[in-house]
């Protein structure tokens, strides 16, 4: 069996938001990515080369053996790699309790896809298995985002919600935000549960949410005093926020 017109332009299509909503799928490529993801979530079709195929068991409702040919008229990348999959999209339960106690990050209108992708494959190497983002964040399920997390959205569940109310129901929580006029991150008491905010790329945390920010955060660059770039990448901010707090438990 090949992959038909039909096919293609329904995989091509899955490149839309609007299209992946109404189906409730998402569109991952690679072989790494696939082996990681069909051991989490519902693979609903694959098609891959006859080469990948005979090296690899996977589970899927539909397989397709293809040519190197038909994947690249189907893939979204500029080099298709052996494998593409449609899987359906996770339905996830907040367990309020289990978030009281442990670190979750927070994210406030992320656009870029690539940095929300970082974002998640840096929560799943420091052990953070929920990401709560704005509903203005762009959507994790963008193949963009998903080839970024590099598997890391098979262990990290991801939630979309008005931010504020969610926090304030939360109760009494550390909220940690990241701001110029911040205190240095390096001084300050951290603990081991909590959220951890982090803002738009070209506007930081919203002030809707910095009224609720318990604790206001702020990497200083060194030397102090020599003056440096004005702000830093959100993913990389991300990772240097994360790596502080998680060193802090050794």
């Amino acid at each position: 069996m090949s992959l038909s017109k039909n096919k293609i332009k329904y995989l091509r299509s899955l490149e839309l938001k609007k299209n992946r909503k109404e189906e409730k799928v998402f569109l991952a490529e690679g072989p790494k990515l696939i082996e990681e993801l069909q051991e989490n979530f519902h693979c609903l079709f694959l098609a891959a080369t006859k080469e990948w195929l005979h090296s690899h068991a996977i589970q899927a409702d539909e397989i397709v053996e293809v040519t190197q040919e038909e994947l690249t008229k189907a893939s979204l990348l500029k080099t298709p790699q052996q494998v593409l999959a449609v899987f359906k999209q996770p339905e996830y339960t907040i367990d309020k309790e289990s978030i009281r106690n442990s670190l979750s990050l927070v994210l406030d209108d992320i656009q870029d896809p690539g940095n929300l992708g970082t974002i998640i494959r840096l929560a799943d190497w420091f052990g953070i298995e929920h990401i709560f983002c704005s509903l203005n964040t762009t959507d994790v399920y963008n193949p963009k985002s998903i080839q970024a997390t590099m598997g890391g959205i098979a262990r990290v569940k991801m939630h979309y919600l008005p931010l504020k109310e969610f926090i304030q129901s939360l109760g009494d929580i550390p909220v940690y935000g990241t701001f110029l006029n911040g205190k240095n991150m390096y001084t300050e008491s951290l603990s081991n549960n909590g959220l951890i905010i982090m803002g738009n790329e070209g506007n930081g945390i919203s002030k809707d949410l910095e009224e609720i920010v318990t604790n206001k955060l702020y990497i200083p660059n060194y030397p102090p005093e020599k003056p440096s770039t004005e702000s830093l990448n959100v993913a990389t901010a991300t990772a240097i926020v994360c790596a502080e707090f998680r060193r802090r438990e050794y």
